[in-house]
């Protein structure tokens, strides 16, 4: 990621977000890789913010903001509906 958010947006995501927290977090190779465990997220904002801040690999992507409210863009009909949201 060339820019990727910095703690205060990642705070701005994780209050805003439309789902459990812990699906910010990817848990692909790379957190294999460094031995995390995944409950240690589970309904743990803080520790999810700070793991991103560390390790902004681990970013579920794409996110989309709008206003408030935050997806995770997968399936591709979470955004659309945020968007068509009033």
């Amino acid at each position: 990621m060339k820019d990727p958010p910095d703690r205060e947006m990642l705070k701005k995501i994780v209050d805003g977000l439309d789902g459990p927290v812990e699906d910010l977090v990817r848990k692909d190779s790379v957190f294999k890789k460094l031995n995390l465990n995944a409950d240690d997220y589970v309904g743990n904002p803080d520790a999810v913010v700070d793991i991103l801040v560390e390790k902004k690999a681990l970013l579920q992507r794409p996110v989309v903001l709008k206003g408030n409210k935050a997806v995770i863009g997968r399936p591709k009909t979470k955004v659309a509906d945020l968007i068509s949201a009033k």
